[in-house]
């Protein structure tokens, strides 16, 4: 984080996780954790979480782990129910990394 960070943050570490999949599905989790700054066991558990709402779904790749992410999902809370995790990502990823996203989740783009 920079040196501006401070104590909030406009995503919350779920979406964080998310963006970094959705970036690199082949990310190991220890780096993942790293880069959103939470422990191992935290990512771990917001992947479990993510998992069980439908959101992501985890590959076995040999001994690794990828991730597909379902881009039709709504979002959860009621104020964005209306949207999808695939316009949350959207506004985040490089449009190159959104069009790799909805490829690999075999989506329209």
């Amino acid at each position: 984080m920079s040196d501006t960070h401070t104590d909030w943050n406009f995503f919350s570490n779920y979406a964080h996780v998310l963006v970094c999949l959705a970036e690199n599905p082949d990310a190991r989790l220890r780096d993942v954790a790293e880069r959103v700054g939470i422990t191992e066991r935290t990512a771990l558990r917001v992947v479990t979480h993510l998992e069980e709402a439908g959101i992501l779904t985890r590959v076995k790749v040999g001994r690794r782990n990828s991730y597909v992410i379902d881009p039709d999902k709504r979002l959860r809370h009621p104020i964005e129910a209306h949207r999808t995790v695939g316009d949350l990502l959207g506004s985040i990823l490089s449009g190159s990394e959104y069009r790799k996203l909805m490829k690999r989740s075999g989506a329209k783009v």
